[in-house]
């Protein structure tokens, strides 16, 4: 499925860390042992199937970026670290400009989502070849509700026709392009790049991805990492004991 495939990942890795509240990008602040998002490019690193990691970056972060996430972590998939925009659409459209030219599979993925899963990124990949686009996410748990301006219910949709998006989203290079192309055009700014591919008309599919993909953007998202890592610390210690003592 992967032969003759050349697989470029872009990092959106750019954004200015408003709700977080803290004097840094949120990229950067440290969970256990490393940045955030020395945790996020690691997992892409591993997966055998990509062949290049772009990097957008805040202009005046590049050289931080550099020294201390690439060169510090010896990441030796990240090609290049491109300048960001003003909103995310813009920073990813940097990076598609960036990509290889033998690129034909792009994903896309938040920078401050460090728990993606490589199984996540290989299914992701698998769907766009497959398909031609996807993104991977979960059926949401709770009740939605649709609100007008004034608060009041508009009304409560299915929740079992709910799923959250989640990053990576994975598309054949020439879709995402005409995604961003067409976007361009009409001057239309979306909350992710699927919904520029859904405007083309393309059918874009959701694959199950995983809860602990979440996206740190609050104090309270780093207390969520946090316990994640724990857990996750915990079960890898039981289980290297329980091997020790067999």
């Amino acid at each position: 499925m992967y032969k003759n495939q050349y697989i470029s990942v872009i990092i959106a890795a750019a954004g200015m860390s408003n709700r977080m509240g803290s004097k840094i990008n949120k990229q950067f602040i440290y969970l256990n042992d490393k940045p955030i998002l020395a945790h996020t490019v690691e997992k892409f690193e591993k997966c055998k199937y990509v062949d290049e990691i772009i990097i957008v970056a805040k202009e005046d972060e590049i050289n931080y970026c550099k020294k201390e996430i690439i060169k510090r972590y010896k990441f030796r998939k990240v090609s290049k670290i491109v300048r960001g925009g003003r909103e995310r659409q813009e920073s990813v459209y940097n990076g598609i400009l960036a990509l290889d030219r033998k690129t034909n599979i792009v994903l896309s993925h938040d920078g401050a989502r460090p728990f993606v899963k490589v199984k996540n990124i290989i299914d992701s990949i698998k769907g766009a070849i497959k398909y031609g686009a996807c993104v991977i996410g979960t059926p949401v748990k709770d009740t939605i509700k649709i609100v007008a301006n004034n608060k009041d219910i508009d009304n409560t949709p299915k929740r079992d026709l709910l799923w959250a998006a989640q990053t990576p989203q994975c598309f054949k290079k020439e879709i995402i392009m005409e995604g961003y192309r067409k976007a361009i055009e009409d001057k239309f700014v979306g909350t992710d790049d699927s919904m520029l591919v859904e405007r083309l008309g393309i059918n874009v599919k959701v694959i199950m991805g995983n809860y602990e993909n979440i996206k740190i953007t609050t104090p309270e998202d780093l207390i969520i990492a946090e316990s994640i890592l724990k857990d996750r610390d915990t079960i890898y210690r039981n289980k290297r004991f329980a091997f020790q003592t067999r």
